[in-house]
């Protein structure tokens, strides 16, 4: 293209400006990203059977804040930490954790835009199994619905993954869930778990000190220290919200009891 617009005005200069056009147009060939014709589409495969469109969704999750959750032997903790990008931003208008049903809540790392519009229709969802059976809807019958709503973005043209994870804890007659779903639409179940970018070292911690039979109390406290492990500076009372879903529903503590359980690990 550069040799098609650019002819020589000096017959003396016609090869050398030529020649250097050519070598800077090697150069940027070469330069490309190796997923180049291959990530634009978000349902076409590259030859070694990747989506680069759920991939570069996946390194939204890994640049959100930390998420945590773990059950104990009366249902599941979840523990959030917001952090804030400038000591002017109040901490409050961030969300992070929401409440789905009675029984449901539900975490999130990566795009925030995202996820809201998840928890919307994750919360139209319960609504909806309320309103035609009459009864609350099952957690893995949720999870299961929500991921193939997320796995139709990585099927059709127009559209793009959401670049949002999510953990789903939630207590049902068939007992007590902790799901984490990812921008594929893939799920899975945990006994303790972890979304963001913290997930490594929160997963490290839990494989070591994870008990079934821990308390709630015993297991705020793990979660807490686990996350903190994750993070380069200390667990800040204002951004930290811990959750508990059980037999009596899902329940945010007050920030003076999370200031307690901070206290403790201090």
């Amino acid at each position: 293209v550069a040799l098609h617009h650019q002819e020589c005005r000096d017959a003396q200069d016609s090869i050398r400006p030529r020649f250097i056009r050519l070598r800077l147009g090697f150069i940027s060939l070469t330069m490309q990203p190796s997923g180049r014709g291959y990530d634009s589409g978000v349902s076409t495969f590259s030859p070694d059977g990747r989506l680069y469109q759920v991939e570069y969704a996946r390194e939204s999750v890994k640049r959100g804040t930390t998420t945590v959750g773990l059950k104990y032997r009366d249902g599941v903790i979840l523990i959030v930490d917001k952090r804030i990008s400038s000591k002017l931003v109040i901490a409050d208008s961030i969300e992070k954790m929401y409440q789905i049903d009675d029984h449901i809540g539900i975490t999130t790392s990566g795009l925030v835009a995202d996820a809201r519009q998840l928890v919307d229709r994750a919360r139209v969802q319960c609504q909806v199994n309320r309103m035609t059976y009459g009864d609350s809807i099952a957690v893995t019958s949720l999870v299961k619905k929500m991921c193939d709503h997320k796995q139709s973005f990585t099927q059709y043209g127009g559209a793009r993954p959401f670049g949002t994870a999510l953990l789903i804890a939630g207590i049902d007659d068939e007992g007590i869930h902790l799901f984490e779903t990812d921008p594929s639409g893939a799920y899975q179940s945990y006994q303790a778990g972890a979304i963001g970018r913290g997930r490594s070292a929160v997963i490290d911690r839990f494989e070591t000190s994870w008990k079934a039979n821990m308390t709630q109390n015993a297991a705020i406290k793990l979660g807490l220290e686990a996350l903190r492990e994750s993070l380069e500076d200390d667990l800040n009372s204002d951004t930290v919200e811990i959750a508990v879903v059980n037999s009596e529903g899902y329940h945010k503590l007050e920030h003076e009891i999370t200031l307690k359980h901070l206290e403790k690990i201090s």
